[in-house]
Parts: C-alpha cells; structure tokens; sequence
C-alpha cells in the first residue's frame, strides 16, 4: 500500500471598494488537503479543508478504498522546490495602497465612480508520496480590479482595468488608469480595418478544448486527423509552459507527478499540429502520448486538462507588431458579452464598447459593434502575433485580425 498527499495552503487578503468608497476588509488563510491510499490499481481519498493529522487523514483514505475508485498507474518520484513569491503587501500596507489609488483616481478622473478591488495573496501547493515524491511551489502577487462607470451613463459599468504584480507598484498602476480613462470620453469612428488586440487567454478556449486526446480520439474535436498536419499560421506556435519565465501561480507538475523537460512541451509548432493532451488516464484508454496535463482534483482522481497553451510572443512590442504588419491601429475591446465560439468554431461577439489604440496609447472610444471570426482564421491566415510584455498592459498582448459588423 502506497500513501500520497496533497495540500494547498492559501492567504488572501482583499480591500473591495464600492461607489468611490472604501467597504471592507476580508482575509482568509486556508489549508486544503487531500490523502490518498494506493491498494491493487485502487485509491481511496478523503478531502480535508483545514488542518487533520496524517495518522487521521489516511486512515479515512484508507477505508474509502471500499468505494473502489480504480488509479492502476505508478506514483512517480523525485524532489524539487521553487519560490517565485517576491513583495507580497501586509494588511496594512495593503489598505494604505487602496486609499492611495482611490483618491488619485477620484482626484484625477472625478467623472467616473470606481468599484472593484486591490488583494494580495500567496499560495503553496506541494506534493508529497510514498515513492520519493516531494515537490513544492510557492508564489503570490498583488493584484487590483477597478470597474469604472461614467457618471452620465445609464449602464452599471463602462469598462475596467486590471493588474497583478508580484512586487506592487502604484506609479504602474496609475499609469495603467491614465491609459484607460484620460482619452474615455474621446469619442472616435470605428476604422476601416479591423485588428483585435486583446490578452491571449480570452480567445483561447476553443483552441484549448479542441487539443484535448479524449476529443481528438473520439473524433468530436475541430483538430480530429489532423494531428501531424499544418493547420494553423507558420507564426503560430502553442507550447505549455511551467518555467521559471512564465511560472504564474502554478506548479511545475502535474497531479500525475509528471514533470516536463525544462518545464515545457510543444503542442503547436510553427502551425503544425504535434499532439493532444493527455494525463496518464486518457493516454491509457485511447492508447495516446502522456502528455502531463493532470490536474489536481482533492475529492477525485486526477482529471485530465492541465495545459497553460503558452502562445509564443514574438519579441516586439504591441506597436512594433502593428507596424511591423504595416498597421496603424487596433481596437481593445473594452466591455464585451453575450457572444463566443460555436461548436464548429465561429466565433462572433458583440462589443459593447471598445477603444482605439497606436499599440501603446489609448486614443479614444469607439462605437459598439460585432467582431466575427472562426478559430482557424485567428489563428491561421489573420493571426498577426503576441506581444512581449508591457507594463502599460500589464502582459502580452494577441493581436489578429477579424471582420466588424454592425451591433
């Protein structure tokens, strides 16, 4: 009989701010734990939330072997500890920066009310197993969420702005706001060309799903047969991406205990498709490459899923792209619903308000409109590139090229 455990511990601290006014302070400071006892290709897990003694933990693991939940796969070994936590703000410090930020922007911007939220939080997660297996991670950042709304206008919000840093810095942040709202009530014409530019993150999900093994072998995947072939931009490569660069709140495993050589693997090269995801469960069933994607589930076996889809950036800066394309503006969309993709990879949003931009300053408002696309396009024949970081944006930043339609 083999043992295994895994917890997370987690303080988080947060000042909500609400109609220009300070409301609350909350913390928390939580352990997670979850004890897991191997027997016969079977496991018997008992979730804990707050602290419970390994004795106790696994003897109620251990009789939870009886709902014969199976997991037939080695406990893999090995020991690695990384600390990516720097400047995480006291609680003190934490509300002095909220009422800072607060009366600069009332200050500055009085046309606006603001809502939102500055917090700090750190976070271990480790992993430990009767094999040999010890690892840990740590990291923490601070982070604000500010939702401003136009004194004139009838909607509950007009836009928002956010940041997460690991060493807080309110001359970044202030400057992040003088971007979002100084130019808001600029109002300009929609241009002739349609150039998105937007975190990576919001137009990835079709793309993430559609790489899953499990898809892609039962032949419900947009990517079904095509893995080997080239199907996307020469520009465009998807890797996940768990090392100390790109490490963001994470862990450089997978629930499986697998760990990738230089914490990456490529999924996507230079358009071509290489490979699907897939934990040690999925890649026994469908016979198919162990790709390292489990997640941590505490009440459940691992479950398949765990792939940052890392678009690589190319080096330049969101104007140095726009120009290097030949373009002169994008459009960020500010406040956008009731849209997204569809099953066979449409993708049309309506974009309630939006604003232009050289790449590096906002230049004004535009009027609300529909981007439309398909997942092969945005990221085939009108995807322009991703960004290196910029403080201004506070991340890279995609940028692709989509038709505009009327609202």
């Amino acid at each position: 009989m083999q043992k295994e455990k895994y917890t997370c511990s987690n303080t988080y601290s947060t000042v909500k701010i609400e109609e220009n006014q300070i409301v609350s302070f909350n913390k928390y400071d939580k352990i997670s734990q979850s004890f897991r006892v191997y027997k016969d290709g079977f496991v018997g897990i008992h979730y804990q939330q707050g602290k419970m003694s390994d004795k106790e933990g696994f003897a109620l693991a251990e009789k939870n072997l009886e709902l014969e939940r199976p997991y037939p796969f080695k406990l893999e070994g090995g020991k690695r500890s990384r600390d990516k936590k720097r400047k995480i703000l006291s609680d003190t410090e934490l509300m002095s920066k909220a009422k800072s930020l607060l009366a600069y922007l009332t200050k500055t911007y009085p046309q606006f009310i603001y809502s939102g939220m500055l917090f700090a939080q750190t976070q271990t997660d480790t992993q430990k197993n009767s094999a040999g297996m010890d690892y840990s991670s740590t990291d923490g950042h601070n982070g604000v969420q500010i939702m401003f709304k136009h004194k004139k206008s009838k909607d509950i919000c007009d836009g928002c702005f956010s940041a997460n840093l690991r060493i807080f810095s309110l001359k970044t942040i202030k400057e992040i706001a003088d971007n979002f709202l100084a130019n808001y009530e600029t109002k300009l014409k929609l241009p002739k060309e349609c150039i998105i530019m937007m975190a990576p993150w919001e137009l990835k999900d079709m793309l993430h799903q559609s790489l899953n093994a499990e898809n892609l072998a039962l032949g419900t995947s947009l990517l079904s047969g095509k893995v080997g072939q080239k199907v996307f931009a020469d520009n465009f490569t998807m890797v996940h991406n768990v090392s100390d660069s790109k490490m963001w709140m994470n862990t450089f495993w997978d629930a499986d205990g697998i760990v990738h050589k230089g914490d990456k693997l490529t999924y996507i090269k230079n358009g071509k498709i290489l490979r699907g995801y897939a934990d040690k469960r999925i890649a026994a069933k469908y016979n198919v490459e162990c790709t390292g994607s489990a997640y941590q589930n505490y009440t459940d076996i691992p479950q398949n899923g765990w792939m940052t889809g890392t678009i690589k950036e190319t080096g330049k800066s969101p104007k140095e792209i726009l120009e290097a394309a030949g373009k002169k503006y994008a459009i960020v969309p500010l406040m956008y619903s009731g849209g997204g993709f569809k099953e066979d990879g449409t993708y049309a949003m309506p974009v309630q308000a939006s604003y232009l931009t050289d790449g590096e300053k906002i230049l004004g408002r535009l009027p609300p409109f529909t981007m439309r696309s398909n997942m092969f396009d945005m990221f085939g024949k009108d995807f322009i590139g991703v960004s290196k970081f910029t403080k201004i944006w506070n991340q890279g930043m995609l940028l692709v090229k989509m038709e505009m339609g009327k609202l």
